[in-house]
């Protein structure tokens, strides 16, 4: 049975769709809209705006479309006269060309290249498959990229034969409380998760966000299930993941698909995770590879690269990069910082801005002088970490000692009399500090998830806090030296009254300047007059995700600036997840909906409620002129005024 978050509809493949329409003289326009409603469950409101006509239009080609499928009678039942018709050609459709299902050798799909892998396929399936087995729900992230059908189909085939449930995730969930709340809700009653990632799929912000949404689900179940397991799609296993999809699939396991001959062992393995948890060691077929999750911010000597996240398509930017961009003076002066005793700097701005890129270059710096540099990602920590402070800060503790490759010594240095804040102090101050030679350059990332936790983080900060007073008076506080990272979303569901850490070196990092624009520019091998550049910049900003995206694809060739200018704010553009995404958080919070309303659709500056402004503001969404808000840039403001007017 396969069902889609939207509901309990079946979702047909287009090209099986496309065969029927022609088969039954769909009309161009009658066919567009039997395509997206059958093929993509689109509400009649969304097909009418991409076909760019009315409801009451799209409804009437409908009418039209079930008479042509010889369906008569009142409008009530007609949909599901047509998709049990479509539910049985589909059936029919997949048993000559699905494995699982009698083929007859002779016929035309059974001869060539591909009955081989159709043989193997259906005997991985008959294999594995049995009346004994488990019925399991199985829900399938895909991002907003579908996969290529070739392994797609074969799997949905098979893990429907073998009588388990699919749940479509792959269509981000619809936006607001509700659409999460659906996605909780639906997760909730899963066994396991199946990601299948793509090169563009794996940047994907809403695929980010299901997944972690995925794992706190999985977190908060007393059985601990809801396994996950992935499958690299024509993306080979050593080319970079997103810093925060790569920290979500920390201890997942990996195939990698190249090509319909790799099917029948990637649809076994797959068949057997979901009966038994795990996927087998060791893989019968060669191109079906593991794929062990090494820290990519660690070089080959131990020393810290940068994972910044998804700046450019294909991967981060690594330390001798040409692309990364110095936002003088920043980074002299997070680099005099670091080797200063009792160092703390605080790294700030919004997502996708380059923070943990600076991060990196700041721990390599640190590690080139002599220093121990460990990074902790706070997306590490399972969910019951932050059950209490005390087990936050033993995980804390533990975590760094094994980093820097010291034994746990946390049941000789915790005494319950004393309290955690106390207990924690001391395994720094008599053991981790002590036992090595040179001072600690420690990166605490993602904080953010710390500020979701006001009991924890209070004390915890204030113990950060503590420590960098310290460090003024006592030397072995001088060995430490700390680079705290977040995002400044992280404002968004806090009272601004409450400052989440205000001590050490602020660094927010500002947007590119026109210079650095074309700087970047040329590097990239594009000629750029001033005037391509404050074009750009007219419609982006200088926001470094953005910038960064729209010159790679232009030097590919993949796009024309005028093209990109062009699409850029619709949902055909290059920034279309990243809008999404911004549009997910306003319709989460109505009152920053609202202000944002106010702003993109205002001629002048908008004078809004403190709280409203330093939120946008922290989002990136807008900008300051005097005590008034102004959209950041025009991508914002297009995009914007379509969505919110609804």
């Amino acid at each position: 049975m396969i069902v889609s978050l939207r509901g309990s509809k079946s979702v047909f493949s287009r090209e099986f769709l496309t065969q029927i329409a022609h088969q039954h003289q769909l009309s161009p326009d009658q066919e567009r809209v039997f395509l997206l409603r059958f093929a993509e469950d689109q509400d009649y409101e969304d097909i009418a705006e991409e076909v760019e006509t009315s409801k009451g239009a799209c409804l009437k080609r409908m009418g039209q479309v079930y008479k042509k499928f010889g369906i008569e009678g009142g409008t009530r039942g007609k949909e599901s006269e047509l998709r049990a018709f479509l539910d049985q050609r589909w059936v029919q459709h997949r048993a000559s060309v699905l494995p699982g299902l009698e083929v007859s050798l002779g016929s035309p799909i059974a001869r060539g290249a591909d009955s081989l892998v159709i043989r193997e396929t259906s005997s991985a399936i008959a294999a594995i498959s049995s009346p004994a087995m488990v019925s399991r729900k199985v829900a399938i992230f895909f991002g907003d990229r579908q996969p290529d059908e070739r392994l797609l189909d074969p799997l949905k085939r098979a893990i429907a034969s073998a009588g388990h449930q699919i749940i479509f995730a792959g269509d981000h969930p619809q936006s607001g409380e509700k659409g999460v709340a659906q996605l909780q809700q639906e997760l909730q009653a899963c066994d396991r998760l199946l990601l299948l990632l793509s090169g563009q799929s794996a940047f994907s912000d809403l695929l980010i966000e299901e997944v972690r949404l995925a794992r706190e689900v999985r977190e908060t179940r007393k059985d601990g299930t809801l396994d996950m397991f992935a499958i690299r799609i024509n993306w080979p296993t050593d080319s970079p993941v997103s810093y925060d999809l790569r920290v979500l699939l920390q201890g997942v396991p990996q195939r990698e698909w190249r090509s319909p001959t790799d099917t029948p062992a990637i649809v076994s393995e797959v068949l057997q995770a979901i009966e038994t948890d795990t996927l087998p060691r060791k893989v019968e077929v060669e191109s079906a590879v593991i794929s062990a999750l090494t820290p990519t911010w660690e070089s080959a000597d131990g020393r810290p690269l940068p994972f910044a996240g998804p700046e450019l398509p294909e991967g981060q930017v690594d330390l001798a990069s040409p692309f990364y961009v110095n936002r003088a003076p920043i980074e002299e002066r997070c680099y005099e910082m670091i080797l200063q005793p009792g160092a703390l700097i605080r790294i700030k701005a919004p997502r996708q801005m380059g923070k943990t890129s600076l991060m990196a270059r700041i721990l390599n710096h640190a590690a080139n002088h002599g220093y121990r540099p460990v990074h902790l990602s706070f997306h590490l920590a399972d969910k019951g970490v932050f059950a209490s402070l005390d087990k936050f800060l033993q995980w804390f503790c533990a975590y760094i000692g094994q980093q820097l490759q010291l034994p746990n010594q946390l049941p000789e240095y915790w005494d319950n009399f004393l309290g955690s804040n106390v207990n924690c102090k001391a395994y720094f101050e008599e053991y981790l500090l002590p036992e090595i030679n040179t001072p600690l350059a420690l990166c605490l990332d993602e904080v953010d998830r710390v500020f979701q936790h006001p009991d924890i983080a209070d004390d915890f900060f204030g113990l950060l806090r503590a420590w960098h007073e310290e460090s003024k008076r006592r030397e072995i506080w001088k060995k430490l030296r700390l680079v705290v990272v977040h995002s400044t979303e992280v404002y968004i569901p806090m009272n601004i009254n409450q400052s989440p850490f205000n001590v050490g070196l602020p660094i927010e990092l500002p947007e590119f300047t026109p210079n650095l624009v074309q700087d970047l520019a040329q590097r990239y091998g594009i000629n750029w007059c001033k005037t391509d550049v404050n074009r750009l910049m007219n419609m982006v900003g200088g926001h470094p995700f953005l910038v960064r995206l729209a010159l790679y694809h232009i030097a590919r060739q993949d796009i024309t600036l005028e093209t990109l200018l062009e699409t850029a704010p619709t949902e055909a553009g290059f920034y279309n997840d990243h809008l999404r995404r911004h549009l997910w958080n306003l319709e989460q919070h109505p009152a920053l909906a609202r202000a944002m309303k106010e702003v993109v659709f205002s001629p002048n500056p908008v004078r809004l409620p403190s709280e409203q402004a330093f939120k946008l503001h922290s989002m990136g969404l807008v900008k300051f002129q005097g005590n008034e808000a102004v959209e950041r840039c025009d991508l914002y403001r297009q995009y914007f005024r379509n969505r919110l007017d609804e």
